[in-house]
């Protein structure tokens, strides 16, 4: 291999790092800050009061929530956008849809896929329209995101995860309110449970699949008619 040739693989990793980067970003303009996903109700119904609850709450829905559902999906849809399986994005699209149990999830994951798609629109980078699910939601657009930026599927659900946790934790600090030096001290706590959970969500077959998550449906459900909240789910 030539030596200009070696140096463009690390060149590639890089950009394919940043594209990720960029990718789970605050400041990624498609409004994630504006969604709780049952974590707001949980504090109004005195589930999560203290720093270490929250930590369990936020383990419990990372094990058996993203580890079963959005993480495991990831990995099916960006290698069907990458084999151009129009059929199987359609079809684990559709799955995932199905698996939102509450008004404001269902709506979560439309409104942030279609403000991603807006996006990619913007930047000309938006999906096939042949390959494309009708409507699709968040997680069916941040897999093609990550497919056309050459990132590996493992480095994909690390960022997924990062995004939704930092996502969670920033919920806290201002709903709870948990002070960002506590907040530190339970990313320090849950980042290895993040990559303990990607390698579960890597190897789990397609029988595995699906939430179990009763407690967040209930405190997303409640949280339609909550009296008094800042997010949106």
């Amino acid at each position: 291999m030539s030596t200009d040739a070696m140096a463009g693989l690390p060149a590639q990793e890089d950009l394919a790092l940043l594209g990720l980067l960029q990718l789970v970003s605050p400041a990624l303009p498609i409004g994630a800050f504006a969604w709780s996903q049952g974590l707001e109700s949980a504090f109004e119904l005195g589930w999560v009061t203290r720093e270490q609850e929250l930590g369990e709450w936020i383990d419990g829905v990372l094990e058996d929530g993203l580890g079963r559902c959005e993480l495991p999906l990831l990995v099916r849809l960006q290698q069907a956008w990458a084999e151009g399986d129009a059929a199987a994005l359609d079809e684990w699209d559709g799955w995932l849809k199905a698996t939102r149990e509450t008004a404001e999830l269902s709506d979560e994951d439309a409104r942030l896929g279609a403000a991603l798609l807006r996006l990619l629109r913007s930047l000309e980078l938006e999906p096939p329209v042949a390959l494309m699910p009708q409507a699709p939601g968040y997680v069916t657009v941040f897999a093609w995101v990550a497919h056309q930026r050459g990132v590996p599927p493992r480095q994909t659900l690390i960022g997924f995860a990062w995004a939704w946790l930092e996502n969670q934790l920033a919920v806290a600090c201002k709903a709870m309110p948990l002070g960002h030096t506590a907040a530190q001290r339970l990313t320090e706590q849950l980042r290895p449970r993040v990559v303990e959970i990607v390698a579960q969500a890597l190897e789990r077959l397609d029988g595995e699949l699906g939430p179990i998550l009763p407690g967040l449906a209930l405190a997303s459900a409640q949280h339609e008619t909550q009296y008094s909240r800042l997010f949106r789910s």
